[in-house]
């Protein structure tokens, strides 16, 4: 038996890859490869298909078939907010088409057990903090509303075919857990900031007049191999409750500012450059922190890494890239 993993020449997927694999589970990758990178998925077998086109249902059926899959880990989807509010028909045609293929195919095949990646968006701009996974739902982009419908065609298709599914609502995502599996795409704060500092540029700060303690907005920033330790935890707690789809937050349960989070990136760096305060973004909250007891109440898990790990990791695999590239 072997577990399917969508989108898993990605960052996050690649992470869960690479630890299914240290201990010893089959893996097939499936992916178009449009954003990941195949070297990520070594010692994988890596089918490419875009699971947005028509064909894909019966492809992933095949190779659900051929390879004994009997979990599957569904990653890959656009996660671009601003992309989503440019282009929302794209977002709402490639997010959801390819879920429900990967749904059929598990119809079809027999597969029960089932993780989805969801994400912290569906909250939108969340009442108070900490957030609970009983808070209301409303998500403020295209993105996240193709996250939170999502996850009610999971919970539709639990109830439908008997599947026993988890989606998994990810807060702030930073970090490498190896040098070669850094995140490339400078679209988050920690990136976003390593892109500018490896230019000569100093980071940004999109406002300094929340209340909050040091007046910059403040956000649970995760570690992604303790992302990728809750898949984990997720997909071995599958298997008793067909017809049951869960829902859980993946954060830390502790705060972080951005002033905080580029300080402890100067140290990493040693770049000596002061952030730059430019005016807040629209809809931007002061706080946004995880309350993420359900999943270590149900699961057994909770994140062990700090912001100093998250960090620091992301800047060496950041030179790792550099390197490698010349």
């Amino acid at each position: 038996m072997s577990t399917l993993i969508t989108g898993g020449a990605g960052y996050i997927g690649a992470h869960v890859l690479r630890l299914l694999q240290e201990r010893g589970d089959r893996v097939v990758v499936v992916d178009d490869l449009s954003s990941g990178d195949e070297s990520r998925a070594s010692g994988a077998t890596v089918v490419r298909i875009d699971l947005a086109s028509d064909g894909a249902r019966g492809a992933l059926s095949r190779v659900m078939a051929e390879h004994g899959v009997d979990r599957i880990v569904h990653f890959a989807a656009r996660k671009q907010v601003g992309e989503s509010v440019a282009h929302p028909e794209v977002y709402y045609r490639d997010n959801i088409a390819s879920l429900a293929a990967v749904l059929g195919a598990s119809a079809d095949v027999g597969v029960h057990r089932f993780v989805f990646s969801s994400s912290a968006a569906v909250y939108g701009t969340p009442a108070s903090s900490p957030v609970s996974e009983d808070a209301a739902t409303n998500p403020i982009n295209p993105y996240g509303e193709t996250k939170l419908a999502g996850e009610w065609l999971v919970r539709g298709a639990a109830a439908a075919h008997g599947l026993d599914a988890v989606s998994l609502r990810y807060f702030n995502v930073a970090g490498a857990g190896w040098d070669d599996l850094g995140d490339p795409s400078p679209l988050n704060l920690v990136t976003i900031a390593i892109d500018r500092i490896r230019r000569g540029l100093p980071p940004i700060i999109l406002g300094d007049d929340y209340d909050t303690v040091d007046g910059t907005g403040v956000r649970d920033y995760i570690h992604v191999l303790d992302l990728a330790e809750a898949h984990l935890a997720a997909l071995d707690g599958l298997g008793t409750n067909p017809g049951r789809a869960r829902v859980y937050n993946v954060g830390t349960g502790r705060g972080a500012s951005v002033r905080e989070v580029l300080d402890r990136l100067e140290l990493a760096a040693g770049s000596g450059l002061t952030p730059l305060v430019e005016p807040r973004r629209a809809g931007d909250p002061a706080e946004v922190v995880a309350n993420p007891a359900l999943i270590e109440a149900e699961l057994g898990w909770r994140a062990s890494r700090g912001l100093d790990e998250m960090v620091d990791s992301a800047w060496r695999a950041s030179e790792h890239r550099a390197a490698a590239a010349r």
